[in-house]
């Protein structure tokens, strides 16, 4: 029977158990997406789901008690900041867990955890995305545009046609053979005599 027993152990002591699942936590928030066994992502589900609802209390003691659980301050904004409106009107099951099969090593089952998004925040994070993607295409193409030559009248454009159609000096290229080279041989057999 498992009267009591609240959660897995993970093979680890309690500090270093704690420490492992602030950083899944943390890097959860940070990424959105992590990769990791199944008994640790059920296991990290359960706190960052109560990381969530406390970030959508939003008052100082809530940011306090998540302050002190996730270690990065940055991660602690964002989760605050953009993560806890995300799952305003939802009441619960934040994140999913989405089984990959085992791994080659040890042949543990893996997982990715990550947070649920509704349709209007991936149309959201697509157009980020696209805008994000145009902006640098526009920067790309301004920063490589070829510049656009003055219009030439046809006696200048001769000399220029002419230069073009003689060689250039430099290095000569070796030209190919005219005739290809036939199938290659194999080298003869040598004798091998022991004695």
């Amino acid at each position: 029977m498992r009267h009591r027993k609240d959660h897995r152990k993970l093979s680890r002591t309690a500090s270093h158990r704690r420490a492992l699942l602030r950083n899944l936590v943390t890097a959860l928030f940070q990424y959105e997406r992590i990769e990791t066994t199944v008994a640790k992502a059920k296991e990290t589900r359960r706190l960052a789901e109560r990381m969530i609802t406390f970030a959508k209390r939003g008052d100082l003691g809530a940011r306090r008690h998540v302050a002190r659980f996730v270690t990065r301050p940055e991660v602690v904004r964002k989760l605050f900041a953009t993560i806890a409106p995300w799952y305003a009107e939802r009441s619960g099951g934040y994140t999913r867990i989405l089984r990959l099969g085992r791994r080659l090593g040890d042949a543990g089952e893996t997982a990715y955890l990550e947070l649920v998004k509704t349709a209007s925040q991936k149309e959201e994070a697509l157009k980020e995305r696209i805008a994000a993607a145009e902006a640098k295409e526009k920067a790309l193409k301004g920063a490589t545009a070829p510049r656009k030559a003055k219009s030439k009248t046809k006696e200048e454009a001769a000399p220029a046609a002419a230069e073009e159609e003689r060689p250039k000096r430099g290095k000569k290229r070796e030209t190919e053979p005219a005739v290809a080279p036939g199938p290659a041989r194999k080298p003869p057999k040598r004798s091998v005599t022991t004695g």
